[in-house]
């Protein structure tokens, strides 16, 4: 089989011409003018890094919270800017202070980081963690409500809550859930990984105690940016995983919140400081902006889905309304092989190798069975997903 086309507009990417590439959901893909962002700032820092960090840095890092914050509708100074969504779930974990007893709800579609961190603090203070079995296929987002709801205690305190989970690529019923929870006293942490460019958030509106978002995935920013919310009245609890200069600096006109993250020690923040070029040239891609990006990679994600459901005679997994721009497909019965997680499935590189093409595989235990999972972003096209079935077919025998 020949290799498939791009889209059009993936003339902006730099991407390997000889892969397929539907795994943007892993890392993200920076487009060839943010790379260009990132090496302008890079350039600057190199020039007079002094002036840079003295000056400079601190007020594109405040363009780079604004930015962000019109994107997501909150207040600039209640964001920081961090490395990755997991520094953000560590951050908020390796802060709280918890009782012997007290109950932090996780489900089991979490991603794992994730949950590690959440584990190891628990262990330290004595928590206990309710893991909570989401079904997967899954009928409706009513199912996940309710198993959710169902594992809350007067114990419960805490509950960390995707946007997107990761393994099995469901578009959680976050809004409704983070209002539940908070209104019953138990502070929600919202795993947003899958956040920022690919659904609509809307911070202030939601109301969660805490929320991070990668930049560097949807938003197609430099690696290693993102960003943690921090609701106002809880800013007093949270502290930087790195503690420096900012827990004593006279707060001046600041909060003690901006002077603790804004500086914690020396580090290439040139992904940072192009967060703002980011999001406008990627708004500029096409007309409609941001809101229109992301139905395009939600309407390509469950086209793609649906090729290759129907290609392996593979029931949906989930309704439409569960889809962003990811979905997670279970392969049939028939393929057998999967090894764990943290493991290369030898589809994986089988598909890698054979095909060139680079896509998630792995077996799973907590929904359990073996996966694949697409992502779409605004490089890809249909022919890609068309490929792929074709190929899974072959290598699956059916």
């Amino acid at each position: 089989m020949q290799i498939p086309r791009r889209s059009e507009l993936s003339i902006n990417w730099s991407l390997d011409s000889s892969c397929v590439f539907l795994n943007h959901g892993s890392f993200g893909a920076a487009p060839i003018f943010v790379q260009e962002e990132q090496s302008h700032w890079r350039n600057i820092l190199e020039n007079e890094p002094v002036k840079f960090f003295e000056k400079i840095a601190p007020e594109q890092m405040l363009e780079s919270r604004k930015a962000i914050s019109e994107m997501v509708n909150c207040d600039a100074n209640d964001l920081a800017l961090i490395e990755n969504a997991t520094s953000g779930v560590n951050t908020i974990m390796r802060s709280l202070e918890f009782n012997p007893g007290d109950e932090i709800l996780v489900p089991d579609h979490a991603y794992q980081a994730c949950k590690n961190a959440i584990d190891y603090v628990s262990n330290r203070w004595g928590a206990i963690v309710k893991i909570c079995e989401i079904p997967f296929p899954i009928e409706n987002k009513q199912i996940a409500i309710e198993a959710i709801l169902s594992k809350i205690t007067d114990k419960t305190v805490l509950a960390m809550i995707d946007t997107v989970t990761s393994p099995t690529g469901l578009r959680m019923p976050f809004e409704e859930l983070v209002e539940i929870l908070e209104e019953k006293g138990i502070n929600v942490l919202l795993d947003a990984a899958h956040g920022i460019g690919m659904i609509e958030l809307n911070l202030n509106k939601l109301g969660a105690s805490y929320t991070t978002s990668n930049c560097h995935k949807w938003l197609c920013a430099p690696k290693g940016t993102a960003f943690l919310h921090v609701r106002k009245d809880l800013q007093h609890k949270i502290h930087p995983l790195t503690i420096s200069h900012g827990m004593t600096f006279p707060l001046g006109d600041t909060s003690r919140f901006r002077h603790e993250f804004d500086w914690t020690g020396t580090r290439d923040i040139s992904s940072h400081c192009s967060i703002p070029t980011t999001i406008e040239r990627m708004a500029n891609l096409v007309e409609g902006g941001w809101p229109k990006i992301m139905e395009i990679n939600r309407n390509l994600a469950i086209k793609g889905r649906d090729i290759i459901c129907e290609r392996l005679g593979i029931a949906k997994p989930c309704p439409d309304d569960m889809i962003s721009c990811i979905a997670t497909i279970p392969l049939p019965r028939i393929a057998t092989g999967g090894i764990p997680l943290h493991e290369p499935d030898p589809l994986h590189e089988l598909l890698q190798e054979k095909y060139k093409i680079q896509i998630p595989v792995w077996s799973w235990e907590s929904p359990k069975g073996r996966f694949i999972r697409i992502s779409a972003q605004l490089y890809n096209s249909i022919e890609e997903y068309q490929y792929l079935s074709e190929a899974l077919a072959t290598e699956l025998g059916i």
